[in-house]
């Protein structure tokens, strides 16, 4: 009955800090940045097409487009019929025949409605795919899997309902990335492994990984010339930092605490549960061992992580490797642009995170599990 109240407990206390994130995002008040042009975005239906064929006929940047009539099946509109175009790119538009889904824009103006189609309706597809994957967690980890899917969504909700506002509101990027770092870290911990021992280790191994990845990020953009103005969208960033507090210079090196995160709390987890495990097959173990068996533990892992990190890294940035490649530039010129920069800088400041997580981790846990056993042993 207690284990039960205090899983409910649990569940209460991160439930309270949901909430009271989400009255702060609320209270957050943000500058519109768009004109007021009564656009709004609804689901729609295709129900005829003028020009069934032009898909098959036209390469995708022709510029040709659609002339289709869409039914309206959301918002004010819903049941109305509407003439609209469907543009004929990569980005927006769809392939538009009768019964395709779409999302489309509508304007009105002086009572007149226009409309264009600005994207395949997906979001049916969305929620399959997250129904399946929280599905198959539950199922495979059972309570485990279940308090992971809390975990996850309580990350999301931290980095969206409390970190993007710190930094809107002026509150520096990196002591937001570290908050947000910190409170993530502890319910997820608390969740996954309840307050114990092991979950403690964890997070204080975790943390400490994490921030020296962001202090690594730092010095290198120090001595490299590397800013957070030196990224994709600046001109759009910029646009948003002129219209509220934003410091956009340091997010660049905030995003690397947040994006390190949950391969420095792998390593942090695994490191604390098998010196904790070796603790309680050898309670008369010292110090000195439980630190060893951490490093040689670490070492295992410290291979495939950074490979993870790294990997992720480079899978995301595909496009300017394959770029890099096709247009057969030099060396000089690879490792001086600033997006290449900023990939190396992301990639080897997380995995030293991961590398100096391992001593970390094994420091902590050798003190608190020795402290713990001579309490035990004076009793």
């Amino acid at each position: 009955m207690a284990k039960i109240i205090d899983t409910f407990g649990k569940y209460f206390i991160v439930a309270l800090i949901t909430l009271a994130m989400f009255i702060f995002f609320r209270s957050v008040d943000r500058k519109p940045l768009l004109a007021d042009d009564n656009m709004t975005f609804v689901k729609a239906v295709v129900t005829r097409n003028d020009n069934e064929d032009l898909q098959a006929e036209a390469s995708l940047d022709s510029g040709d487009s659609q002339k289709v009539v869409l039914l309206i099946k959301s918002g004010s509109h819903k049941g109305e019929s509407v003439d609209a175009y469907s543009l004929n790119g990569y980005l927006y538009g769809a392939n538009c025949k009768v019964g395709t889904k779409v999302i489309a824009s509508l304007s009105e103006y002086d009572g007149n409605l226009s409309a264009n189609v600005y994207n395949y309706d997906r979001e049916t597809e969305i929620w399959v795919l997250l129904a399946a994957f929280f599905a198959l967690m539950w199922l495979v980890g059972g309570k485990k899997g279940f308090n992971s899917i809390l975990a996850l969504i309580f990350t999301f909700a931290t980095v969206i309902m409390m970190y993007i506002p710190l930094m809107y509101i002026g509150v520096s990027p990196f002591v937001a990335a570290t908050i947000s770092v910190v409170i993530i870290t502890v319910v997820t911990f608390t969740l996954i492994a309840d307050w114990q021992m092991k979950s403690i280790g964890a997070m204080l191994g975790t943390i400490f990984g994490v921030v020296v990845s962001g202090l690594i990020a730092l010095l290198f953009g120090h001595f490299g010339h590397v800013t957070g103005y030196n990224v994709d969208d600046i001109e759009n960033l910029i646009y948003v930092g002129q219209n509220s507090k934003l410091d956009i210079g340091g997010m660049l090196f905030s995003g690397i605490l947040i994006a390190s995160l949950g391969a420095v709390m792998d390593v942090a987890m695994s490191v604390s549960t098998s010196l904790h495990e070796i603790k309680e097959n050898r309670p008369d173990i010292s110090a000195k061992e439980i630190f060893r068996s951490g490093i040689n533990i670490g070492r295992d892992m410290i291979g495939t992580m950074s490979n993870t990190l790294i990997l992720a890294y480079v899978g995301g940035s595909l496009g300017l490797v394959m770029i890099i490649y096709a247009y057969s530039y030099q060396m000089h010129q690879i490792l001086n642009m600033y997006s290449m920069a900023i990939e190396i800088m992301r990639g080897i400041s997380g995995t030293m995170g991961i590398i100096l997580t391992v001593p970390i981790t094994s420091l902590i846990m050798s003190v608190l599990l020795t402290g713990r056993g001579k309490e035990k042993r004076k009793d």
